[in-house]
């Protein structure tokens, strides 16, 4: 290989290296904070005082 080619070869890498850099970087961004991982954090978990559960009852379900 010449020494421009392999210039030009060294640039495009270095080009490619940022292109990948940057979507990796928006792609952490937009998935960041997505719903599933709210609920593995628990912050869809039952409190504990029957709030969560009370209010799915009277909603057409069948009464028992």
């Amino acid at each position: 290989m010449s020494k421009q080619a392999k210039k030009v070869a060294q640039q495009a890498e270095e080009r490619l290296d940022r292109v990948a850099r940057s979507a990796r970087q928006q792609f952490d961004k937009i998935t960041e904070g997505r719903f599933t991982d709210k609920v593995r954090e628990g912050r869809f978990a039952d409190r504990g005082d029957g709030t969560d559960r009370d209010r799915g009852e009277g909603r057409g379900g069948s009464a028992a």
